[in-house]
C-alpha cells in the first residue's frame, strides 16, 4: 500500500487530493479483486487438502452464463417466459446459479475419489468442457441484465460501492470459522497432511475430498453472481480467464503449502491484496499488460521454492 501510494504521489497537488485518490483507488483494487478473492479462499481449502482447480475462471463464466439466461429481460429469458421478475426471480436465478456450481464441483469431485483422476487433469478437462457448453449455447445470443440486478453489487455504502468487498470479507469470516471451529476444518487439515494416516483413522476421506470441490463449485458461484451484478454481466468466451491464476497465487502468497496440510484462511486474504495491489501499482507505473501474468506466475514459483527450502 505504501509502494502504491508513493506511486499515485507524483499525480496529485495537495495531501487531501492525495488521500481522496489513495483511498478510491485502494476501493477500486478491492472491488475488482473481489471475485478473485472468493474464489481463492475456496481454492485455500482444496490446496490444503493436497489438490488443485484449474476450472475455477471456467466455471465463474458457466455459471454467470446460467444466471444471465435465467434473468434476461428479453424474450428468451427463462423467467420471463416463466412470468416471473423482481426480487423473487433474482432469488431463483441465484438459487439456479449456486446449484450449478455445486454441480460442477460435486462433478470434479467425483472424478477425483470415485475415479482417482488427478485433480491437475480432471480440472485442466472441466475447464476447456465448461467454457466450451456455456459457449455453445450462448453462441448467437447475448443476455440482457435488468437494472436492478446490479444493485447487488453497485449500491453505495456511505458513498462508496463496497458490497463485492464486504461479500468477500463476509465468506472470508465464515470460512475462517469452517477451518478453525469446526470438525469439517480439521478433517480437511488432515488430508492433506497424510492421508494414509487419516483414511487409517477412520475418517471418510474421499467425503472430504468430495464436499471441498463441491464448496469449491459454490464459492465460485458466488464470485460469478457478484460478477454479473457488479459489471453487468460477463463475456462467456473471456470471463474468469486467468483467474486460476490469480487465486493459487494469492494462495500461495499467503502462506498455503502447495504440498497440503498448511493453509490460513487469513493468509490467503493477505496474499489477494498482495497480488491486487502489484498488479495496480505494475498499471500505475505504465508497465506493459504482458508482463502481469509473468509477474504472478514468477511470484507463485518463487513462493513455492520457498516453501520447499523450508521444509527441507
Amino acid at each position: 500500500m505504501l509502494v502504491q501510494a508513493y506511486a499515485m504521489g507524483f499525480s496529485v497537488d495537495s495531501f487531501g487530493e492525495w488521500c481522496g485518490r489513495w483511498v478510491d483507488n485502494t476501493l477500486n483494487v478491492l472491488r475488482a479483486n473481489s471475485s478473485v478473492g472468493m474464489i481463492a479462499l475456496g481454492m485455500t481449502l482444496v490446496i490444503i487438502t493436497g489438490g488443485i482447480d484449474l476450472a475455477v475462471g471456467s466455471t465463474l463464466a458457466g455459471v454467470g452464463t446460467v444466471v444471465m439466461v435465467m434473468i434476461d429481460t428479453s424474450a428468451n429469458g427463462v423467467l420471463q417466459r416463466l412470468g416471473i421478475s423482481g426480487p423473487a426471480g433474482f432469488a431463483l436465478a441465484i438459487v439456479a446459479g449456486l446449484l450449478s456450481g455445486a454441480l460442477i464441483g460435486a462433478l470434479i469431485g467425483l472424478a477425483v475419489t470415485k475415479g482417482r483422476v488427478p485433480p491437475f487433469i480432471v480440472t485442466l478437462g472441466a475447464m476447456n468442457v465448461v467454457r466450451s457448453v456455456a459457449q455453445y449455447f450462448t453462441k448467437s445470443y447475448s443476455p440482457k441484465v435488468p437494472d436492478e440486478f446490479t444493485a447487488l453489487a453497485n449500491t453505495q455504502i456511505f458513498g462508496y460501492r463496497i458490497l463485492p468487498i464486504l461479500y468477500w470479507l463476509a465468506l472470508a469470516a465464515i470460512l475462517f470459522v469452517v477451518m478453525k471451529r469446526t470438525r469439517f476444518g480439521r478433517y480437511v487439515y488432515a488430508v492433506g497432511s497424510n492421508e494414509r494416516t487419516t483414511r487409517l483413522s477412520g475418517i471418510n476421506v474421499d467425503r472430504v475430498k468430495f464436499l471441498v470441490y463441491t464448496l469449491m463449485g459454490v464459492v465460485v458461484a458466488l464470485a460469478a453472481v457478484t460478477q454479473v451484478s457488479r459489471t453487468r454481466g460477463v463475456d462467456v468466451a473471456s470471463a474468469g480467464l486467468g483467474y486460476e491464476l490469480d487465486a493459487i497465487a494469492a494462495v500461495v502468497v499467503g502462506g498455503t503449502s502447495m504440498s497440503g496440510g498448511r493453509g490460513h484462511i487469513l493468509g490467503t486474504v493477505l496474499g489477494v491484496l498482495i497480488i491486487g495491489v502489484m498488479n495496480n501499482l505494475l498499471i500505475l507505473l505504465g508497465a506493459d499488460s504482458f508482463l502481469t501474468d509473468a509477474f504472478k506466475g514468477a511470484i507463485v514459483i518463487a513462493a513455492v521454492l520457498l516453501q520447499r527450502k523450508q521444509q527441507q
